[in-house]
């Protein structure tokens, strides 16, 4: 079997440390410097060479820096003769991208999936890519992981017996059916207008919240807007409490504070597929660990194993 390979950028690599101790594998180094003229040049500093190589990089801000680097480091592992690049990606900022929603804007999702097969990749390992056809537009073969199972495992430790699952969209609505069952619990959904990036409309929640604990799913947590809009038509409706769970904890804007700031808001629960900005806290956040999960893809991948198992169930 080849040997296996495995680097990471700058985007996160304390995750990447994690899931090579869980791997039980080195992770090699790589240098990246600045010329004068602001372009980068990455270096992969470990033999590559007919080696199974992944390369871990979470798309996250200052994201298209994290691209360049991404880029690069493939270019430099197919010139140095890997003889397979898999790309780790467990946030893919550009699949909010998806669609064509106004005239001549550009679908940067499918555009940067474009370019990462360019650039070299020839397999992409990803965590819950923002929409289903986000999937589709990858020309190599793509295998999308999601947190539900460990999402579910921490909430199984508190009394459910009056919960709801809610999603804040119909288009969030698959997962968070997904995890009311894991959890034996009901699921709702609100009905979500966007009218821009940070302006949303909550019409309508379909199903029953009144005097029920709340547990809102969502795939990622930006701004926070939507989910302030969602907890204003929650206590509308006489939610008695509320608990926030989502895979990419991006916080932007001070979001974990605002929501966190929240007095019916009992608990804030992420993965760390991305890193807290600037060491960003909160009392009531919660930060799981999926780099067990991302390992044990990696070593099916490089054993050439089903990953499917990982991920059938959602």
């Amino acid at each position: 079997m080849r040997d296996i390979a495995v680097f990471s950028g700058s985007a996160h690599p304390q995750l990447a440390a994690e899931i090579c101790a869980q791997l039980g594998a080195a992770l090699n180094p790589v240098r990246i410097q600045r010329f004068a003229n602001d372009c980068l040049e990455v270096q992969l500093q470990a033999n590559c060479r007919e080696h199974d190589v992944f390369l871990i990089q979470p798309i996250v801000p200052p994201v298209q820096e994290h691209l360049v680097e991404l880029f690069l480091m493939l270019d430099a592992a197919r010139g140095a003769s890997a003889a397979r690049i898999t790309v780790v990606m467990p946030h893919y900022a550009y699949a909010r991208s998806d669609k064509k929603d106004a005239p001549r804007i550009s679908i940067g999702g499918r555009l940067m999936a474009d370019l990462l097969t360019t650039a070299g990749a020839n397999r992409v390992l990803a965590m819950t890519l923002h929409s289903p056809q986000v999937h589709g537009f990858f020309s190599v073969p793509v295998d999308q992981l999601h947190a539900l199972r460990e999402l579910a495992a921490h909430f199984q430790g508190h009394d459910l017996s009056n919960t709801v699952v809610v999603s804040p969209d119909l288009g969030n609505a698959k997962p968070a059916s997904a995890f009311a069952r894991m959890l034996g619990v009901p699921v709702a959904a609100g009905a979500k207008q966007r009218f821009a990036d940070d302006k949303v409309t909550i019409t309508a929640i379909i199903g029953e919240v009144a005097g029920r604990d709340i547990i809102v799913l969502d795939d990622e947590i930006a701004k926070g807007s939507t989910l302030i809009e969602l907890m204003d038509r929650l206590r509308e409706r006489e939610a008695r409490s509320i608990r926030i769970a989502c895979t990419h904890g991006l916080f932007a804007d001070d979001a974990l504070r605002r929501l966190g700031d929240q007095p019916d808001v009992e608990e804030i629960v992420c993965t760390n597929t991305v890193p807290l900005a600037n060491g960003t806290t909160h009392p009531k956040l919660t930060v799981l660990s999926v780099a067990p999960l991302l390992a044990e893809a990696i070593r099916r991948i490089h054993n050439g194993e089903s990953v499917s198992a990982l991920f059938h169930d959602a």
